[in-house]
């Protein structure tokens, strides 16, 4: 079973129970579900994953005033629940793993993630939140919010960056696919730097795929989830999953800056496509400053290309 199947089984048989009868003054003002930290809430979680942090439990989020109110006193009752469940369990909760279930202030859950504690109200404040922390936050699923405050919050976030902010960030990707691939990781196997000829091509791989999700306008996960998430994407996905394995694969130096110039060549096609840039140019350094020109925010415009 999936974490987060077993989550959700767990919450309804336990958790809701529980609200209800305990709670139910309250129960129209509580949300729960399963998002944050983990692979169960990504979905990319196995056996390997359930050593630790895996297992019965979920999140409960509050509003200040409700959590201030009876917040201890529902994790309290929380706490007594089965520790075990439909075969699995207890969770083993590791040195950093502390928090990732149980009773939480709304805002607090989304500053923990995003660096503020409130829906981002200006273009910078969009511009400068990971976008593997917004992935973390939006992940997982909402099991119960008939409130509709934490749904509402997180679907502000789940909407994407605004459109200037994502040509921001596309724009910047450009130019360090370039440097990174096209230019320096040849540059590197040529001066026998195999160190930096490995980080080159890393730094590629991993900008490629940020770009990609860019593309279709979701949040890439951290490092470790993002090439089998890239995948499932729409745009490229497929092709892009494909590339990369092939590319990590190959020893051969020469044959991985082919690979390298076919992925940058799919990119490119794709930038004709969207109408995102004309330039006829299959370096991508020079389609970066083309695609920041379309930002319409002067501030954001005017920032420099290589940051987002």
């Amino acid at each position: 079973m999936k974490g987060l199947e077993l989550s959700e089984s767990y919450f309804k048989t336990y958790g809701l129970p529980l609200i209800q009868e305990k709670f139910g003054r309250y129960a129209d003002r509580i949300a729960a579900g399963l998002v944050g930290d983990g692979s169960e809430c990504f979905g990319f979680d196995d056996k390997i994953s359930q050593d630790h942090d895996w297992g019965p439990g979920f999140n409960v989020w509050l509003l200040q005033e409700d959590f201030d109110k009876f917040g201890s006193a529902l994790l309290a009752e929380i706490s007594k629940l089965p520790l075990s469940f439909k075969g699995y369990g207890p969770r083993l909760v590791s040195d950093w793993g502390e928090g990732r279930v149980g009773v939480s202030e709304m805002s607090q859950f989304f500053l923990k993630f995003t660096g503020i504690d409130h829906v981002p109200k200006s273009l910078e404040e969009w511009l400068f939140i990971p976008e593997s922390f917004l992935a973390t936050v939006t992940n997982g699923k909402v099991f119960y919010d008939p409130l509709g405050k934490f749904t509402t919050w997180r679907n502000s976030l789940l909407a994407f960056y605004p459109e200037d902010v994502r040509l921001k960030k596309i724009a910047a990707r450009c130019m360090t696919i370039a440097q990174s691939g096209q230019y320096n990781f040849s540059r590197s196997v040529k001066r026998d730097e195999y160190l930096a000829a490995q980080y080159a091509e890393t730094k590629f791989c991993a900008d490629v795929i940020s770009l990609i999700f860019l593309l279709n306008k979701k949040y890439v996960p951290y490092h470790k989830w993002m090439h089998r998430a890239v995948a499932k994407l729409p745009v490229l996905g497929q092709e892009i999953y494909s590339k990369i394995d092939r590319l990590i694969a190959c020893h051969d130096y020469n044959k991985k800056s082919l690979i390298i110039e076919d992925i940058c060549a799919l990119i490119l096609k794709e930038f004709i496509d969207e109408g995102l840039s004309d330039c006829p140019n299959d370096f991508l350094l020079y389609h970066g400053p083309v695609i920041q020109k379309k930002i319409k925010d002067p501030l954001i415009r005017e920032k420099n290309v290589w940051i987002g």
